[in-house]
């Protein structure tokens, strides 16, 4: 790992989603979130997205917390998607109670209040894709492949697979869903679903790199410029501009502005 040394490393685990927490000294937490299923390709299950929600909502009450990284065990997958030996004999009830978890999981990622980056080291399908959409960045190893391959087994791609289309276009998203077919990591990185392109070997250097950007911003800040995001998303142009202007002033009530703003015109005059 690049960038400053750690002071400490506190892991929890359930083993099936595995959180561990880098303290960097007076700049806050970085956690790593891990899910932990290599033997199925990380694929999820009820019980692993129940865990992938728990760990985000736990974490979001964590105040030094500056960023979350999300990613897979092992060096071949993400997450494969779904659980499909535990998906294809559930009632109706049942099935309804699964979708609405992959959502819950996903959710938890977009209602966390630090940057979350999916670090994407393999297959990338179905519900996986859906929790990478969910992350505000993605960086991704060269040789990770992608797809929703819902409509292979019987179902529609639901969920947060609507927030395909913002990420990749109409034409890519219709051809994702429609189709099923596999995609390749360059293929997803020229369509904007990936923010970085890179070796395996130089996957945690891309991730650390936005880290350290995170870590030299301004905590509050950062926090007020995610619930932005999510405001740009489902407000109108001018209801957005109005929302940015209120987050602007609310930054103001804390010294975070005048502290980086001095420090940042101090460099200059050196």
């Amino acid at each position: 790992m690049q960038g400053e040394k750690l002071n400490k490393t506190a892991t929890e685990s359930d083993d099936l989603v595995v959180v561990r927490i880098d303290q960097r000294g007076d700049a806050g937490h970085i956690a790593h979130v891990t899910i932990n299923n290599p033997e199925k390709r990380n694929a999820l299950g009820m019980a692993g997205k129940r865990a992938i929600a728990n760990a985000f909502s736990s974490l979001s009450r964590d105040e030094k917390l500056r960023a979350v990284v999300l990613t897979g065990a092992g060096e071949k997958s993400f997450i494969a998607g779904a659980d499909l030996a535990e998906m294809k004999d559930l009632s109706v009830e049942e099935a309804e109670e699964e979708h609405t978890l992959t959502h819950y999981a996903c959710d938890s990622i977009r209602r966390c209040p630090v940057p979350v980056i999916a670090r994407v080291n393999g297959y990338c399908f179905g519900a996986g894709m859906e929790l990478a959409a969910s992350c505000d960045m993605r960086a991704s190893a060269d040789h990770a492949k992608f797809g929703m391959p819902e409509v292979r087994v019987g179902l529609p791609s639901g969920m947060e697979a609507a927030l395909l289309p913002s990420l990749v276009g109409w034409g890519r998203a219709a051809e994702l869903v429609l189709t099923g077919d596999v995609f390749d990591a360059k293929e997803m990185y020229q369509s904007g679903f990936l923010q970085k392109l890179v070796p395996a070997a130089e996957l945690d250097a891309a991730v650390e790199k936005w880290i350290q950007s995170i870590l030299i911003s301004g905590p509050r800040a950062v926090r007020l410029q995610k619930s932005l995001l999510r405001d740009w998303e489902r407000l109108s142009l001018a209801d957005s501009i109005r929302r940015g202007i209120e987050m602007c002033v609310e930054a103001r009530r804390s010294d975070e502005p005048s502290r980086l703003m001095a420090a940042f015109l101090a460099r200059k005059r050196k």
